[in-house]
């Protein structure tokens, strides 16, 4: 895996309260958003207890928030920048479920997956693995069959996503071997996650662009299996109850922003058409209005889920500057959501 670089761009500074998100909406509204939701569901013989819980500062001798619970709250987050504070507000939301402060975090851009990461299930090169869940309540599963063709994380999820660090000490766990030898650890590690690409020049561009902006980064893992249906096409009679299982990239950030990277084909929106002999290659494709309809069906259930979706065209990748629509893309992306090589 390529040594850390330095990532072309500069996380924004949203500390100061006046300045105004990309979405428009001025971080002071944040605070006050959390101050409203717990003033209105913390009593005020608690709220210094569960400050403190959030991770806020203790109260001071000289407070009271029998005073002004407001005002007691709004003290603790002057000096908390956004990630900070968007860090709290989740905690706020997943407590007590407050539907004004869910929504200003939706409207900010700053939303995403409910409920905690289980099983992701990624790398696959093969055959779809077989998949038993010896205990539905926790959700743990078992791979019975082909498990040798996928790779299967099941640590807790950090706030701040999963890193690429996260990754190879999960993968050093799985190979003592390269305990000792971290540069070999994480070139095993990415060799592994490339074969999961095949032959396909379009995906593995994307991934060898993304190794390149740094090592202190949210992990780019492809091939996953973000819905799972556990018979096969051929096993349903040609038939599929899920329009997408696998999907080529999926990006896990901070606040549990999660973004799926599609690199669309030809095959995503038309149908062979069938080519004489002779006919140029590229040719014998027809428009498939349904094909495309279900694919971007698909996009609307993964939206409304809290899933950033983004595709990029194969032909995006043809030409000779492929590499900079990449970069641009990607550090967008990560600036977007507060994302930075720490080098």
């Amino acid at each position: 895996m390529p040594s850390p670089a330095l990532l072309p761009c500069q996380v924004l500074d949203l500390h100061d309260g006046g300045m105004n998100l990309p979405s428009g909406v001025p971080v002071f509204k944040l605070r006050d958003a959390i101050a409203e939701a717990l003033w209105a569901h913390v009593k005020a013989n608690r709220l210094a207890a569960v400050c403190e819980y959030l991770g806020l500062a203790p109260q001071q001798p000289d407070e009271d928030p029998y005073n002004s619970k407001r005002s007691y709250v709004h003290a603790r987050l002057e000096d908390k920048p956004l990630p900070d504070l968007t860090a709290i507000a989740r905690r706020v939301v997943d407590e007590y479920g407050d539907d004004d402060l869910q929504q200003l975090l939706a409207q900010m851009g700053l939303h995403g997956v409910s409920g905690e990461l289980k099983n992701l299930i990624f790398a696959a090169d093969g055959p779809k693995p077989q998949i038993v869940l010896p205990d539905s309540i926790s959700n743990t599963i078992r791979i019975v069959k082909n498990e040798q063709y996928c790779l299967v994380y099941d640590q807790p999820l950090e706030d701040r996503g999963l890193s690429w660090q996260d990754l190879v000490t999960w993968w050093v766990r799985q190979h003592p071997e390269h305990s000792g030898d971290p540069t070999r650890a994480r070139i095993s590690l990415r060799e592994r996650l490339r074969r999961s690409l095949g032959n396909n020049g379009a995906e593995l561009l994307v991934f060898d662009t993304y190794l390149k902006l740094g090592f202190d980064l949210p992990a780019l893992i492809p091939q996953v299996y973000l819905h799972y249906d556990p018979y096969t096409i051929s096993e349903l009679g040609g038939a599929s109850r899920l329009a997408r299982q696998r999907m080529d990239f999926l990006l896990l950030m901070n606040h549990r922003a999660r973004a799926v990277i599609e690199v669309d084909g030809i095959q995503h929106y038309a149908r062979p058409a069938g080519r004489t002999v002779g006919q140029e290659p590229g040719v014998g494709w027809l428009p498939d209005p349904a094909r495309y309809a279900s694919l971007v069906a698909e996009d609307r259930e993964l939206t409304l889920q809290g899933y950033e979706v983004y595709r990029i065209g194969g032909h995006e990748l043809c030409g000779d500057t492929a590499a900079e629509v990449l970069t641009d893309f990607f550090v967008r992306l990560l600036r977007r959501h507060g994302h930075a090589d720490s080098n």
